[in-house]
């Protein structure tokens, strides 16, 4: 696979926050979004190009092992232990291995396999961690296998209402040969209506295989919502910029409002200002007591050209009304 700097993807530098990086993904996903850029194969192409570049900067883990190997890094991220290796002994005796010391670099490869921060002792094999209290000699060993996690890219029609839903995942299995390969793997998943962005879903025994045929580990996947184009999202709350025409706002109307269960007639009150917010209630993502509800936002819209007798009619308005909006 040919090595792409990802720090270049999203236009950030390699010291860059995480902060930074946040707000250079979410620009260029409102850039090139397929549904901002229909039948466009080039804008397509960014957008999976981000994705693939912030999937991999947005995690700690991920990120250091990337700075660290550089064009080598997903090679120590896809390692996979080879048949026998529950029967290997460690032995790190006898010092350190470069700058960072050998067992810094076996953590950045082997971190995810392990669950964490392995310990290392001079008289060999490993304590702490997921191995306290296990042996790797005993051919009775078993283990329950590692949590995996994915991310879930749902449209926000698809989280509001929920559903069964298939998914494809790419997943990493050994081979006759023990190398490590790559599958896709076809899962049906429940997803509860009204989920929220950053929620996790958790898929009983669908992660990593058990060491000595222990159980598998369960797969999490992390629900990330897609940019929309008509609605923004805070928390639970969905917010609509509903465009009003003055005459509209000073007098109020009756407008046709769409939400994610279709469009609702809406009255608005008279006087409104722009930037005020109207509430729907029950319109927006979670569920029972905690489902959040939908603002609709007014933002006054001012015509660009006007005919003649319009001129004439706004100039009347001009000199016969008594109001300041610099005084109110």
């Amino acid at each position: 696979m040919q090595y792409k700097d990802y720090y270049d993807v999203l236009g950030v530098d390699r010291n860059a926050s995480q902060d930074e990086i946040n707000k250079a993904f979410k620009k260029l996903a409102r850039k090139y979004h397929p549904d901002l850029n229909p039948d466009d194969q080039e804008a397509e192409r960014k957008f999976k190009e981000a994705n693939e570049a912030y999937e991999v900067l947005k995690d700690p883990e991920k990120r250091k092992r990337y700075d660290h190997l550089g064009a080598n890094w997903e090679h120590g991220q896809d390692f996979d232990p080879p048949p026998g290796y529950e029967n290997m002994h460690f032995n790190f005796g006898g010092g350190q291995a470069g700058a960072g010391g050998f067992s810094d670099f076996f953590e950045t490869i082997f971190g995810d396999m392990f669950g964490g921060r392995a310990n290392f002792q001079g008289g060999g094999g490993f304590s702490g961690g997921q191995f306290g209290g296990a042996q790797f000699g005993g051919r009775g060993f078993q283990q329950k296998g590692q949590d995996a996690e994915a991310t879930l890219d749902l449209n926000l029609e698809d989280a509001y209402a929920g559903g069964q839903k298939t998914v494809t995942l790419q997943e990493q299995v050994p081979g006759p040969d023990g190398r490590v390969r790559v599958q896709p793997k076809t899962l049906q998943v429940n997803i509860p209506a009204g989920v929220k962005d950053g929620a996790r879903i958790r898929l009983s025994g669908q992660g990593h295989p058990g060491p000595g045929g222990g159980p598998n580990g369960d797969l999490f996947l992390k629900v990330h919502l897609r940019p929309h184009h008509q609605f923004k999202v805070e928390g639970s709350t969905i917010i609509y910029d509903l465009p009003l025409a003055p005459w509209e706002a000073a007098l109020g109307a009756k407008v046709r409002v769409p939400t994610l269960e279709g469009q609702v007639e809406m009255h608005i009150p008279a006087g409104v200002g722009s930037g005020q917010k109207l509430r729907l209630r029950g319109r927006g993502l979670g569920r029972g007591q905690k489902k959040g509800d939908q603002m609709v936002r007014v933002m006054i819209k001012v015509p660009k050209q006007v005919s003649e007798e319009e001129k004439a009619l706004w100039e009347q308005l001009a000199t016969q009304s008594s109001f300041n909006p610099r005084n109110s």
